[in-house]
């Protein structure tokens, strides 16, 4: 896919966004240590009925690195208002659902209605001990500067707890690996953590009034699934929906059946 890449100044820096298509705005907002890349497989599909907006996180892909404190959530809305976009459809997988849900709550007029998948709000609480490890292995590894190891420990959230690398598509494990490589190379060990949480997303998500549905693959871990359904449960207009045959990025495992449940979903917010 041709990397059309926008560019978007800050006060901290560059920010990147692809752009495409026309109609009403939808946002892809990509997980943790990924970039919009992983978006090619809905991209040019969504970009013939919608104006698609994909952007790099701060510290992610393209994107500036922090150098001064920042919240994921205000990074978006001042992308967003820059375009003159909202309010829009928010679509975003692991860190970025936190991401809507933060703006659902700290920017409501800017977001229509939510896609998330893997994910609750920016406040995880992870207890299954499979996903534990892996983040543990993930994090050890990252502290230590080991580029290499990080990588791998993150790949298996593409398998998930049920299968092992050996059972996900090579092409999908060469993607997660190529953004995940281009992402944490450019982080050192000793980096400070200058991202700012936003506070008590679980207590304010009933106040979300915006249409969301959760949608997960069933091979993902029991948290990142359960974090999406209760959220789900939570708002006043809620909705589930599973992607067979995928584990955290069902948009990369199962694009066709992912871009049909948010067509639909879509569709019925239009």
């Amino acid at each position: 896919m041709t990397d059309d890449l926008s560019w978007f100044d800050t006060e901290d820096g560059r920010l990147a966004y692809r752009e495409l298509g026309t109609g009403h705005p939808l946002v892809l907002l990509h997980g943790g240590f990924l970039d919009h890349h992983m978006w090619d497989g809905q991209i040019p599909v969504l970009a013939s009925r919608y104006r698609v907006i994909a952007p790099d996180a701060r510290g992610h892909g393209a994107s500036a690195n922090a150098r001064r404190p920042f919240r994921h959530t205000d990074d978006l809305a001042a992308l967003l208002r820059h375009l003159d976009v909202g309010p829009a459809v928010l679509a975003g997988v692991s860190m970025g659902a936190s991401t809507a849900v933060d703006t659902a709550l700290e920017h409501p007029d800017l977001v229509r209605a939510l896609v998330v998948t893997g994910a609750g709000t920016s406040e995880p609480e992870f207890t299954d001990p499979w996903t534990v490890e892996a983040l543990g292995a993930a994090t050890a590894a990252m502290a230590a500067g080991d580029l290499e190891g990080a990588i791998d420990a993150f790949a298996l959230f593409a398998a998930g707890p049920y299968r092992t690398l050996d059972d996900v598509d090579p092409e999908v494990l060469r993607r997660v690996r190529e953004m995940a490589r281009r992402t944490m190379s450019k982080h050192t060990a000793d980096e400070g953590n200058l991202l700012i949480p936003v506070p008590e997303t679980w207590a304010r998500a009933a106040r979300i009034t915006a249409p969301l549905l959760a949608v997960n693959g069933d091979l993902d871990s029991p948290d990142h699934i359960g974090m999406a359904e209760r959220l789900a449960g939570l708002v006043a207009h809620g909705g589930t929906a599973t992607v067979e045959g995928a584990a955290h990025y069902p948009s990369l495992e199962r694009p066709d059946a992912y871009n049909r449940i948010l067509l639909d979903f879509l569709h019925r917010q239009d």
